[in-house]
């Protein structure tokens, strides 16, 4: 009995120790891309970047968990039009002079089988924080030839009411409350 008993504590200590822990990964800022997207009247949709953003991730591809931190720079937002731009980091929509910053983070990664299906967490904006849901539409991780590392990345979508984090601009002339997030994101094994 006592053997067996000994049989079964060791067993559990090997099954504990042979999981592994969470690998790191840091965002590759040349191959992530985070755009956000507003119907314009229904004539058309603008279309803006953020060219400056870092983060992490920490991913346990055996026990399928893992924590994400992305960090936009505000100010480095880019339409393409210098005039929009310095409108969009005004108080009357980012407010980027009390708010330079905007950070999304998770620790709930939701699996369909082996297949990434989306990241919950909270996204901090404009001063405001709420829940929001990134539906993962493609995820893998791959060996990178010119890295020698592991690199795991995907395409991400969500789609926020802006008014929730305060950006209520043009909601009174029509200008659409829904934002489509888009984030493209690798991020290297360190």
């Amino acid at each position: 009995m006592r053997t067996t008993l000994f049989a079964l504590a060791a067993a559990g200590l090997l099954a504990t120790t042979a999981h592994a822990a969470p690998a790191a990964y840091t965002i590759d800022p040349t191959h992530t891309f985070a755009t956000f997207e507003i119907d314009h009247f229904g004539a058309s949709t603008n279309r803006v970047r953020f060219d400056k953003k870092s983060g992490t991730v920490q991913f346990d591809k055996a026990a399928k968990t893992g924590k994400v931190e992305v960090t936009l720079d505000m100010n480095s937002v880019n339409s393409g039009t210098a005039g929009f731009d310095k409108h969009l980091k005004s108080a009357d929509i980012f407010n980027t002079e009390k708010h330079p910053e905007a950070k999304f983070v998770s620790d709930k990664f939701v699996f369909d089988g082996d297949k990434l299906k989306e990241v919950t967490g909270q996204l901090t904006m404009n001063g405001q924080t709420h829940p929001i849901t990134i539906k993962s539409n493609k995820f893998t991780c791959y060996e990178s030839p010119m890295l020698k590392r592991e690199v795991c990345g995907g395409d991400f979508e969500a789609t926020i009411d802006r008014t929730q984090w305060g950006v209520n601009y043009g909601v009174d002339w029509g200008f659409a409350k829904n934002v489509r997030l888009v984030l493209q994101m690798e991020a290297v094994k360190q």
